[in-house]
């Protein structure tokens, strides 16, 4: 699967953006999608995960309440709803896919990021 995020942007602290991840080929709801985001000079960190139905989502603490996870499985894509962002949420943000029925320890399908500026 290939994955394209969009939707990042420069927002100021307590706006909001969505993040969209597309998915190519016919088995995206196959597939448990999470986000991910990279801050400068930081570690890659776990932002949020969904499960192939949707119907299971998991969070980060530090975006619990703020963010919300989703999908669309018959148009293959994803959303992260991002709320009172906080300039500590700037990163590139990625979208990631493993084929699985349960929450990935790992995924293999990662998109190319899209850079999200919260600022103060």
């Amino acid at each position: 699967v290939q994955l394209v995020e969009s939707g990042g942007g420069l927002v100021q602290a307590g706006g909001s953006l969505r993040l969209s991840c597309a998915a190519s080929g016919r088995t995206f709801s196959s597939y448990a999608m999470g986000w991910f985001r990279q801050a400068p000079g930081k570690e890659r960190e776990f932002v949020a995960a969904i499960s192939w139905s949707g119907g299971s989502t998991l969070y980060a603490d530090s975006v619990k309440g703020r963010f919300t996870i989703s999908r669309d499985n018959p148009t293959n894509t994803m959303y992260l709803q991002m709320n009172s962002l906080k300039p500590e949420d700037t990163a590139i943000y990625f979208c990631a896919a493993e084929r699985t029925w349960s929450f990935p320890s790992e995924y293999s399908n990662w998109g190319q990021g899209t850079q999200v500026t919260v600022s103060s």
